[in-house]
């Protein structure tokens, strides 16, 4: 039967391990998919066989399909000039990978526009880190603030905001500054609404009209009807026996490793001690036992993290950026 959407059950499986951190703090957490996609993933098959189709290399001017071994990687300057660059060379701009989402700063909670918000995680807390992740969420929600954060989730550097939701933090990532553009080049009204030629009259009625709108948010209120439609149609289709075999491709699925983390909750003071001191004087600060123990922390947290010439072996061994996808079971979501 096809999956019924309407209540999606909340996804078990760690996709990160690590710790957020601020001052001194180490909260150890996982992170966990907080969405599921509501569109329609079509897979290839062949119809000869029922086996899954995928992708080739195909270089675009001569057709044909050639080695992983063959590619390199550029960046296009200029139309049709390229910079090609090495695999050692991409390694070394790869951001440093800790399993640590680092909070740099907090600021209001209403203070980041919703066009920066891209995709949500939960996070929940693990090894007895319970107490700690309750004291910054609820110490998040009272001071009505949220953290923004740096983390690096499989060799990519994310910005994101720590946020309170009920009882959990929900970690989402956020658009880096420049890549929101700018909208002072378009033909809009002015923000005055006199000035842009409103009555007062006209506006008394659109306030009436939205007031009479106005409901309480409920999210199965808004379904995407397409895939509603399509699952409605697998059902039947299922019902009447009109369902294809098809072969299984095994994929391998890596499991990420957590770091080990702190006593968090006898670092606080260090931290208040600390003040708004920059990185560097702060650990100056710091009693021989906490830097001892900080570095015992960095140390775990290298250990579980991947190994930084992983890129490198990666590029090296053709495996394709998002551009040039590898040889795949082709898929295609509406």
């Amino acid at each position: 039967m096809a999956k019924d959407k309407s209540k999606v059950p909340t996804s078990t499986r760690t996709l990160w391990k690590g710790a957020i951190s601020f001052g001194l703090v180490h909260i150890p957490v996982g992170l966990y998919s907080a969405t599921v996609s509501s569109g329609i993933d079509f897979d290839w098959l062949d119809k000869r066989s029922m086996e899954p189709v995928g992708y080739k290399r195909i270089n675009k001017v001569t057709g044909k399909e050639i080695a992983a071994s063959d590619i390199v990687k550029g960046v296009e300057v200029e139309d049709g000039r390229y910079v090609v660059l090495s695999p050692e060379e991409i390694a070394v701009a790869y951001p440093k990978i800790t399993q640590t989402i680092e909070i740099e700063a907090f600021l209001d909670a209403d203070e980041i526009p919703f066009v920066y918000l891209e995709r949500p995680y939960y996070t929940a807390p693990l090894n007895r880190g319970e107490k700690v992740y309750a004291l910054l969420r609820e110490a998040l929600r009272k001071s009505n603030k949220v953290g923004v954060a740096k983390v690096v989730i499989q060799t990519k550097q994310h910005l994101a905001v720590l946020i309170p939701c009920g009882r959990a933090l929900i970690l989402n990532l956020l658009r880096w500054g420049g890549e929101i553009r700018s909208f002072e080049q378009l033909n809009l009204p002015p923000l005055d609404g006199k000035a842009a030629g409103i009555k007062e009259s006209e506006m008394k009625m659109a306030m009436a009209l939205i007031e009479d709108m106005t409901s309480k948010w409920d999210a199965d209120a808004f379904r995407n009807s397409f895939a509603d439609e399509i699952h409605r149609l697998i059902e039947t289709k299922t019902g009447a026996g009109e369902v294809a075999d098809v072969v299984k491709v095994e994929r391998e699925t890596d499991s990420p490793k957590g770091a080990d983390v702190l006593d968090l909750t006898a670092l606080l003071k260090r931290s208040l001690d600390g003040g708004k001191k920059s990185g560097s004087s702060a650990s100056t600060q710091r009693s021989p036992a906490s830097v001892t123990a900080l570095r015992s922390a960095k140390r775990a947290s290298k250990k579980s993290a991947p190994a930084r010439k992983a890129p490198a072996k990666k590029a090296s061994t053709g495996k394709t950026s998002k551009t040039t996808p590898a040889k795949k079971a082709g898929r295609r979501s509406a």
